[in-house]
């Protein structure tokens, strides 16, 4: 078993090594958008009930027509993270790698001798290379779509990436898909930041490439992290296996309900303030003389040699954000949410001693 890995969002960690109560921090570790919507109203029976058919097929339009995927009805998962520990069951490993501990070494960008390969286009979001490592397959971390062959079984790109926001076209992912289907391999392609830029996604295509499955996050748009919801798109044998291994009831009803309202409601308003914040955003970080390698709308990439003294600095202020084990010279800015926080995190910078 490979050890956990340490996502954003640990304040209570954070406020333990440099003190503070965890509610003064201010958290810019995560890619969630800080100003979440009002809370739509949520019937009594949503609490009350178990999630019958009917509450789950009014959000599965509801996310059809929000993503336009077609004649495809997305499913609801209780967070994606939930789906993304399913895909080992997706791809039949032929046999366990590396031992009987399931330990397996993670390749770069180079083929290793086995049946049970995947490619992970990296670095990006680690929870997937962590899941297929744990069940025996070789994981082979590539940094171009290009290096992904026919040996692969699946493959993952995350669009746009996390944590530096590289966006990959439609087209060149339809030709990766077409490349793995003609090897009878499977092309997963997370957008879990793609809310704030439709035009990015391929779910508008899915119902033409059988072999696609998409992964959409509902918390990180709509500021809702803790609700654990997200969608996945693809043909409907794949969508029916993780709905039967999730087991019934695996989304809560008022995660439905407010799934229903939210998603049929404009969203425009919301990418407005995320476009607003992250410019505000930008500003503090420009004016305090560091470098934006990269991003989305929801989080902001820099890139700096004194990244580990910046991050330390920024912790004795009580500001979190989140640095990279595999890349110390990176430091990644979630979004502050009003202009106060702005000049919080800016007034932090000013006093870092370069």
């Amino acid at each position: 078993m490979s050890a956990p890995i340490v996502h954003g969002g640990g304040i209570t960690a954070a406020a333990a090594t440099f003190g503070g109560r965890p509610e003064d921090w201010l958290d810019l570790s995560t890619g969630i958008n800080p100003c979440p919507v009002a809370l739509p109203d949520i019937p009594a029976r949503a609490w009350h009930r178990l999630p019958d058919r009917h509450l789950i097929d009014e959000a599965r339009r509801a996310a059809r027509d929000h993503y336009r995927s077609g004649e495809i009805l997305p499913l609801p998962v209780p967070g994606t993270q939930s789906v993304i520990q399913l895909l080992p069951r997706l791809v039949e490993a032929d046999r366990l790698v590396g031992g009987t501990d399931n330990s397996v070494a993670v390749t770069d960008n180079r083929v290793a001798v086995t049946d049970n390969r995947v490619a992970v286009v990296s670095p990006t979001y680690g929870e997937y290379a962590r899941a297929f490592a744990s069940a025996g397959f070789a994981v082979d971390a590539v940094d171009d779509i290009a290096a992904i062959g026919a040996g692969h079984r699946l493959a993952v790109v995350v669009n746009p990436n996390n944590p530096d926001g590289l966006i990959w076209p439609a087209e060149t992912l339809i030709a990766l898909h077409d490349r793995m289907k003609a090897a009878d391999g499977l092309l997963v392609v997370d957008e879990a930041f793609g809310d704030t830029d439709p035009a990015l996604s391929l779910a508008s295509r899915a119902p033409q490439l059988s072999n696609l499955v998409i992964f959409r996050s509902f918390g990180k748009f709509f500021g809702f992290a803790g609700l654990r919801l997200g969608f996945a798109i693809a043909r409907s044998d794949i969508l029916a296996r993780f709905e039967d291994w999730l087991g019934p009831w695996a989304v809560s009803g008022p995660a439905l309900s407010i799934a229903d309202s939210l998603l049929r409601s404009d969203v425009s308003p919301i990418r407005g303030r995320i476009n607003e914040r992250c410019a505000g955003l930008h500003g503090v970080l420009t004016g305090a003389g560091l470098q934006i390698s990269g991003g989305t709308a929801l989080f902001t990439l820099v890139a700096d040699a004194r990244a580990g003294d910046i991050y330390t600095h920024l912790c004795r202020h009580h500001i979190l954000v989140r640095k990279f084990d595999y890349a110390p010279e990176w430091l990644r800015f979630g979004l502050p949410p009003d202009p106060a926080a702005d000049r919080r995190l800016g007034e932090a910078l000013q006093r870092f001693e370069r």
